[in-house]
């Protein structure tokens, strides 16, 4: 394994928010921890402090923005990569793969950096999505990628690396609870959760994120368990208002509007779960990974997943029996009156672990330097 000083350089379109840069950010932490030399190039958003506070560098390039003037930034590109030394050259997102993936082809195999590329989800198959099986190793987050890389683009099994997302443990540990100022917030904002058995929904508010499905969750609870409340935790997109609308019209002929609370885009989720009795994965199509999952199952709050995807992986090594048929809301209502008369045992997280998912990317980088000689 070498024991040089690597420099690797992230490509994504922004720092505003979400998983991929979350990981982006854990990854630059952990190389600079390490002694290496961290760069993320993008066009900027509000996670860049807490990037650069943590030891990073940030090059401002848009380079994501979909447009042939884009194309510019190739040579560009290529000459920052040589004058900057980069050995790991690592992308995360379908444009900037190809603006990088041109600057990179045309620079001499023996000299350029080593290409790594991380699929993040099941793109829409095409040429354009293709950029993404190019890398000389392929990360793939979920046994559900692979498969997806394997079938849709017939990708050399050899170049594929399976790095499961991963959960920080310092910040989720299991059996957290928040403090108790916080809990003084948190009821005085949303009284009606107060003595209530929470059942949390965490996903932004979109048709296929199982909303829903929630809705009618709660509906058939209520008959049988009334000290229930149900939260549906995400951020509205713009567009999607109408939806959100349409839902809560639903919620009200339901005659379950009073037992949940749309409390939108939250910073603290991890407090939020932790309260819960029950957290859900409701998606309608299967996540890559599914994040809020693992972060649940880490603090000890069990969780009902539909079986598919990333989610179905995780509840089968952790908690096998939270997961039910995809869109079989009565099987997960069952389930729920059993768990709110006696909580699951809860298996503690061993794979999906943040300091797995880091020290397996950079072993990916290690195995390619010390392949190439870098």
């Amino acid at each position: 394994m070498t024991a040089s000083r690597l420099t690797v350089l992230q490509i994504l379109p922004a720092l505003a928010s979400g998983g991929v840069e979350r990981g982006t950010l854990e990854v630059g932490a952990y190389l600079v921890s390490k002694g290496h030399r961290s760069i993320v190039m993008s066009a900027g958003g509000r996670m860049v402090d807490s990037l650069t506070k943590q030891g990073s560098e940030h090059m401002t390039w848009p380079i994501g923005k979909k447009s042939v003037m884009t194309l510019k930034l190739v040579n560009r590109l290529r000459r920052f990569l040589e004058t900057e030394h980069i050995d790991i050259l690592h992308v995360r997102s379908r444009f900037p793969a190809w603006i990088a993936f041109l600057a990179w082809r045309e620079m001499n195999p023996k000299t350029r950096p080593a290409f790594v590329t991380t699929v993040h989800g099941p793109y829409s198959v095409s040429a354009y999505s293709a950029v993404m099986t190019k890398g000389e190793r392929v990360i793939v987050i979920s046994e559900m990628i692979r498969d997806y890389v394997l079938r849709e683009y017939q990708a050399e099994p050899e170049k594929l690396r399976l790095v499961y997302r991963g959960v920080d443990q310092q910040t989720s540990p299991y059996g957290y609870q928040p403090k108790k100022t916080w809990l003084k917030s948190w009821y005085a904002a949303y009284p009606a959760t107060k003595t209530k058995q929470i059942l949390t929904l965490p996903a932004r508010v979109t048709k296929w994120k199982g909303q829903s499905d929630f809705i009618d969750l709660i509906a058939q609870l209520q008959k049988h368990q009334p000290n229930i409340h149900g939260l549906v935790v995400g951020e509205v997109k713009k567009g999607k208002s109408a939806y959100l609308k349409k839902l809560k019209k639903k919620a009200e002929k339901l005659g379950v509007d009073h037992m949940i609370s749309f409390v939108g885009h939250r910073d603290d989720v991890r407090e939020i779960m932790a309260i819960s009795s029950v957290v859900y994965s409701l998606s309608l199509e299967p996540e890559a990974f599914g994040r809020t999952t693992i972060e649940a199952l880490s603090l000890g709050v069990p969780v009902i997943g539909y079986a598919h995807g990333g989610v179905a992986e995780q509840l089968s090594t952790i908690l096998p029996e939270g997961n039910v048929d995809v869109g079989n809301v009565t099987e997960a209502a069952m389930l729920t009156l059993k768990w709110l008369h006696k909580a699951p045992k809860i298996a503690e997280n061993k794979m999906f672990t943040l300091e797995n998912m880091l020290s397996k990317t950079l072993s990916v980088y290690e195995e390619l330097v010390d392949a190439r000689g870098i």
